[in-house]
């Protein structure tokens, strides 16, 4: 999300830096440049000519033009406004009522609500240990139903049992009555949408509001959208007053329009960002996160929470070990590659880690995903003993471990002199003690080969 607007600010903040100093008319100059790029990225022209107000005013005080550095000035202030613009800070779900807390997932037909719905719930259980039932309200989309039972089995949670044909209205009230008697914490309800906004969605989904009085109630958009995102929620907050936004399929979108304008349109938060159809796919919306990645600051905090989620801390400190006496084997290697796939994709993570793509000096960041996969084939084609003693390679073990991984004797070259030059630099790194380790990079220490492909 956010690439092409990403770009654009690189490009144009890398030329105000490069100067001493900057005039007024600079200032003016690069919010020009500014509002292009917020217009390609498909924001609202309302939110667009308010944002470049706001960033001019400041941008033009007399503290940036006299500063010492008054690129990286300019630069703060649009980080500021970015910030603003999308909410400040991270707005938790709100579920502080008599449970159970009723949940609303509201949203046009295809915007991913069913999904959602069941991320959301898995989230709630695994995270804060809430006892979540589901119920489905969409009685006119085939199969809606299964599709939510589906959902909720792989989430782990309990789904209202099917009631076709039945009118939302009453499935609606005795999805409540069980949530009572059984003594769950949250009632998560998919409802129905269409495929655009009608006067019959919208008085059924009041009505349905009116009966269950959810504490949350959110709408469910379509990122991808864009502009038609942000309209659409505009109908559905003047219709039943949402308390907050979910962004579904946010990793599809290169131009992030919708992010950037619908807090400013609706006046509500976005609350999460969903990618992919993993149910693991949704994440807390931090605004100050988002416009440091934007701008190409990267995202500490997230790295770092995402690995301290999903990667065993036991086993990487035992790694990091390994490392700091060159002990570590392919067994190792392999081991953590497959820590740090569940992270998520290498692009993702790359652009956490402040300073990559200035690193690449222009280059387009082309990881390579696939070269992971070769090199797990790879080792997997080796024997145990190969694995931990990579030395007994000879050249007719290296024609079985190809033939075996569906790879070349070069790819099998390949793997052993990356590993090789890595294990010789932990040598020398340990030597320097923890500074040298620090100075070793982020993907280094993480123990993987080069995702970059050949010169990266």
């Amino acid at each position: 999300m956010f690439d092409t607007l990403s770009d654009r600010f690189e490009a144009l903040f890398k030329k105000l830096r490069g100067r001493g100093s900057l005039t007024e008319e600079n200032i003016k100059e690069a919010m020009r440049e500014v509002r292009i790029a917020l217009l390609e990225a498909d924001v609202n022209l309302k939110v667009v000519k308010e944002f470049i107000a706001r960033a001019q005013e400041k941008a033009i005080g007399q503290n940036v033009l006299t500063s010492l550095s008054p690129g990286q000035q300019v630069v703060k202030v649009v980080y500021d406004e970015l910030v603003e613009l999308m909410g400040s800070a991270n707005e938790r779900l709100n579920l502080a009522t008599q449970p159970p807390a009723v949940v609303m997932m509201v949203g046009l037909q295809g915007s991913g609500k069913t999904t959602t719905t069941g991320k959301l719930a898995k989230r709630l259980k695994e995270r804060e240990r809430k006892k979540c039932l589901l119920a489905s309200l969409d009685i006119y989309r085939p199969a809606a139903m299964d599709q939510l039972a589906t959902v909720g089995k792989q989430a782990g949670v309990d789904v209202l049992p099917a009631r076709l044909g039945e009118n939302p209205r009453v499935i609606a009230r005795d999805a409540l009555e069980k949530a009572r008697m059984g003594g769950y914490d949250v009632l998560i309800l998919d409802t129905a949408g269409r495929l655009h906004v009608d006067e019959e969605l919208m008085t059924e989904l009041a009505e349905v509001k009116e009966i269950v009085q959810p504490i949350e109630l959110l709408f469910i958009a379509d990122s991808m959208t864009g502009q038609d995102a942000v309209t659409v929620a505009e109908h559905f907050d003047r219709r039943l007053n949402i308390t907050g936004v979910i962004l579904t399929k946010s990793d599809g979108d290169a131009r992030g329009g919708a992010a950037l304008s619908i807090r400013h349109v609706t006046g509500k938060p976005i609350k999460f960002l969903g990618t992919g159809e993993k149910l693991d796919g949704l994440d807390p919306f931090h605004p100050e996160r988002v416009a440091s990645r934007i701008l190409g600051m990267g995202d500490v905090l997230t790295l770092v929470e995402t690995a301290m989620e999903k990667m065993d801390l036991d086993a990487t400190a035992k790694l990091q070990t390994k490392l700091g006496k060159a002990e570590f084997t392919l067994e190792d290697f392999l081991a953590q590659m497959r820590q740090v796939k569940k992270m998520g994709s290498l692009s993702d993570i790359m652009s956490m880690i402040p300073g990559v793509k200035q690193a690449m000096k222009g280059k387009e960041m082309n990881v390579d995903e696939g070269q992971l996969r070769r090199v797990e084939a790879i080792i997997l084609s080796m024997t145990l003993e190969e694995r931990r003693k990579h030395q007994i390679i000879s050249a007719s073990r290296k024609r079985r471990i190809a033939k075996g991984s569906g790879t070349s004797v070069q790819d099998v070259n390949t793997l052993l002199k990356q590993f090789v030059q890595t294990q010789d630099m932990f040598k020398r790194l340990g030597r320097l003690g923890q500074k040298g380790f620090m100075r070793g990079g982020m993907m280094s220490g993480l123990g993987l080969p080069n995702p970059f492909g050949r010169g990266g």
